[in-house]
């Protein structure tokens, strides 16, 4: 299985502020990937960077096994400038907010940005419209955000890429088309195509990504499958009927009404032990999930 996204020492600044820093990461063909992080920790940066939107300071991108960006290798600008735009015809990016032409309809926006890839898109694009019941016959100014947010869905998906790259996608849309979106997601990645998600939804790469990372202050602190993230994590313990458990290593407590919640980080057999002899009503442990566990990496406080 060949990688499709091959990033090395990738280093954005703007100025003197940080984009990203020293970021190094695989996706390998077929993955489902999420990429996690809240605003400002560097995720649309890097989308923009790899996709050679951005020019960066250092380190190099390898999409579908070549090289691309303006910062890429020993190729003259014309050289790379044509490996790009090969290659974005074989990527469907989906910006996480895109600008239309206010006075064009849909459907002219539609044809638009499939006249950059030189194949016919209308039987795809007709399908397309018809799942997310997308009216093509507005003009832009007249659509709502979430009608916005659907034609620039179908921009990035007519075409039927090999690599979808897809920053903060389902912003502005409603429940029931977040979960025709995934659908539709979904059924192209059974069909071989590789997809990677920027999303600060984390409900969202938990229930649709194989593998993730998750990006803090432009760097990787974590990448792995969603369930070993999740499992690597400390446990979440609640003790019923006692306030304080001397002698315990805890994170993040949280004092309840009738006892105390903690995250803790050791051997089982240590905790057990520590808990004897005390009046305990209750004792639950549970995996935390992956919105606890991003939480818990972000604040700095796993160890």
């Amino acid at each position: 299985m060949r990688p499709v996204i091959e990033i090395e020492n990738l280093t954005k600044y703007y100025g003197k502020h940080r984009g990203i820093e020293h970021l190094n990461l695989v996706v390998d063909e077929g993955e489902f990937f999420g990429f996690i992080g809240p605003n400002g920790a560097g995720k649309s940066t890097t989308i923009r960077t790899i996709l050679g939107l951005l020019r960066p300071q250092e380190g190099s991108v390898r999409i579908l096994g070549r090289e691309l960006g303006a910062g890429g290798g020993s190729k003259s600008g014309a050289g790379r400038e044509k490996i790009r735009k090969g290659l974005l015809r074989e990527i469907g990016y989906m910006p996480s907010e895109a600008f239309f032409y206010s006075w064009m309809k849909v459907e002219d926006v539609l044809k638009f940005s499939a006249s950059f890839y030189d194949r016919d898109c209308s039987e795809e694009r007709g399908r397309l419209c018809e799942r997310l019941k997308l009216d093509t016959r507005k003009k832009v100014d007249e659509l709502s955000l979430g009608n916005r947010k659907k034609v620039n869905i179908v921009c990035a998906l007519q075409h039927g890429a090999k690599l979808y790259v897809l920053d903060e996608p389902t912003s502005g849309l409603d429940p029931l088309m977040q979960r025709e979106f995934f659908e539709i997601l979904k059924e192209r990645n059974e069909s071989g195509a590789s997809v990677f998600l920027s999303s600060h939804v984390l409900g969202e790469v938990e229930r649709y990504c194989h593998r993730a990372a998750i990006i803090r202050e432009g760097s990787i602190i974590a990448v792995d499958s969603v369930d070993k993230i999740r499992r690597s994590s400390a446990r979440k313990v609640t003790v019923r009927g006692v306030s304080e458990l001397p002698g315990i290593f805890m994170e993040k407590a949280e004092i309840l009404d009738d006892g105390v919640r903690f995250f803790y980080r050791g051997e089982m057999e240590k905790l057990i032990g520590a808990l004897q002899g005390l009046p305990i009503r209750d004792l639950t442990i549970t995996e935390p999930d992956l919105e606890e566990v991003f939480l818990h990496f972000y604040e700095g406080e796993s160890r």
